[in-house]
């Protein structure tokens, strides 16, 4: 069990990163402008880029932001 309990926080950690990447690539260096720019909780957000659990509303609603489905997020992942 605790060897799955790693892979789940590895996978977080992933998604993590690569929802700041894609902050990165549209131009924001700040996730607070990030934040502000696109109503979501800035203290949430930060969580969310540092790898704290995520919901699914949030993860659809920041897809939805840069134009991805869920399949084209997770294809890499």
């Amino acid at each position: 069990m605790e060897n799955l309990d790693k892979d789940i926080d590895s996978i977080i950690l992933q998604i993590a990163e690569k929802i700041k990447a894609l902050r990165k690539e549209k131009g924001f260096k700040s996730y607070e402008t990030f934040a502000f720019e696109y109503d979501i909780n800035r203290v949430q957000y930060w969580r969310i880029e540092k790898g704290n659990n995520i919901t699914l509303k949030t993860l659809i609603k920041i897809l939805a932001i840069h134009n991805l489905t869920l399949n084209e997020f997770f294809k890499d992942l």
